[in-house]
């Protein structure tokens, strides 16, 4: 038996017990007892004396009651045991200071924006976790400095670099002296299907049988999920997207449709929850095998140096779409709630330089003749010979 005494919300002392047939069971029992008490700072499991050790461990099987993906559990999990916890875990709640967190974010943004990014997160949820519970009385992550990311230029692929990898692509292993199976073209495929879709690589690896509809007016495809890879299970395929906004129908384009096509024509089974891209077991291909892949596809096109990845084709299909249409309809076909991601993320600058508005110019304010001085007579009186379709009084006014 396990016994505790806590002081309730209405301010009595009160014994509170939990009873098991082990010691460590007897322990959950009572914390469980616990926690469904309403009592003062997180129901009398921490306050600001208590480690931080103990609330990593409570804020963990918080965790894992959250209706958060799996892939997203476990980098919280690695985040923790990795940075975080080492740096704070010999301190008391009531001895981590903004200044200490702040020493320590600034340290690992030294060596990655995306590490402090991520631990950041973290804590900031660590410490909410506590806040909730009465713990501590605010949380040290608010005061810090933003992480500021320097802007990234958004580039997409051109003509030029999208003929390159297909031309690598079907070159790649084919030659006579080539050892080992020949490549069966998939991640050639896929690149295809990434062009005409901009999908996410993991969308992508997610399309099974029954989400194709090829129809009089065209193919389409439904997005309902991603592949992930998992601990101990490899590439599996989840079944929602990112995020609910990616779950979407959209059509694709001819040359993308033709290699589904081609790719559904070769599937042996008639399982409509296949995925259309497998490996040899039938199971889904790894993201992780796929970039592999096409880094070989880029280092054979001498485009290894460009800092190209699959994700250059989600840009280019944003970037092609709001070219021709509008950033709402590129938006909408990435999946996005806004168009600020899309803008923001995805969508290359246009860096045309449009010459209407120095034809207007050109037009309207142009000297009459070369021994003329620009826009005034011989008496020196303004004139504006181009704005002949004002009347009088509009020309007053400008």
């Amino acid at each position: 038996m396990a016994l505790a005494r806590i002081r309730d919300t209405d301010g009595r002392l009160r014994r509170v017990t939990g009873a098991a047939r082990t010691e460590s069971a007897a322990r959950a029992r009572l914390k469980e007892r616990l926690l469904d008490r309403p009592g003062f700072g997180s129901r009398g499991l921490l306050d600001l004396s208590s480690s931080f050790r103990d609330l990593a461990d409570l804020w963990l099987e918080d965790l894992e009651l959250r209706q958060l993906s799996d892939g997203t559990k476990k980098n919280y999990r690695d985040d923790l045991r990795l940075r975080v916890r080492p740096q704070f875990e010999h301190f008391s709640l009531g001895e981590i200071t903004t200044g200490r967190v702040e020493w320590f974010l600034r340290s690992e943004a030294a060596v990655s924006l995306w590490r402090a990014h991520n631990s950041r997160t973290v804590l900031n949820q660590l410490f909410n976790f506590a806040l909730l519970h009465d713990a501590i009385p605010r949380n040290p992550v608010q005061g810090t400095s933003q992480l500021r990311r320097p802007k990234g230029e958004r580039q997409a692929l051109n003509i030029e670099q999208i003929r390159a990898i297909r031309d690598a692509a079907g070159r790649w292993r084919t030659g006579p002296d080539v050892k080992g199976p020949k490549p069966d073209g998939q991640v050639r495929d896929i690149i295809e299907v990434l062009l005409g879709t901009a999908l996410r690589i993991g969308e992508c690896l997610a399309l099974r049988v029954c989400d194709v509809d090829d129809g009089p007016s065209g193919m389409t495809i439904s997005v309902t999920g991603t592949v992930v890879l998992r601990t101990g299970s490899g590439a599996v395929r989840q079944d929602h997207p990112k995020t609910e906004h990616s779950i979407r129908r959209i059509a694709v384009p001819d040359f993308a449709a033709a290699v589904l096509r081609a790719r559904l024509a070769c599937i042996p089974t008639s399982d409509p929850q296949r995925t259309i891209f497998a490996n040899r077991a039938g199971n889904p291909l790894s993201p992780f095998n796929v970039r592999r892949t096409f880094r070989a596809f880029l280092e054979l096109a001498g485009l290894a140096g460009e800092g190209i990845t699959l994700r250059w084709y989600r840009r280019t299909g944003a970037t092609v779409i709001a070219r021709g249409s509008s950033a709402d309809a590129a938006a909408t076909f990435l999946g996005h709630g806004s168009t600020a991601i899309t803008e923001g993320h995805y969508i290359e600058p246009d860096r045309t330089v449009d010459r209407a508005p120095a034809g207007i110019l050109e037009r309207t304010l142009r000297r009459e003749s070369p021994d003329a001085s620009l826009l005034s007579n011989d008496d020196g009186v303004a004139e504006f010979p181009a704005l002949d379709f004002l009347d009088h009084e509009d020309t007053e006014a400008a």
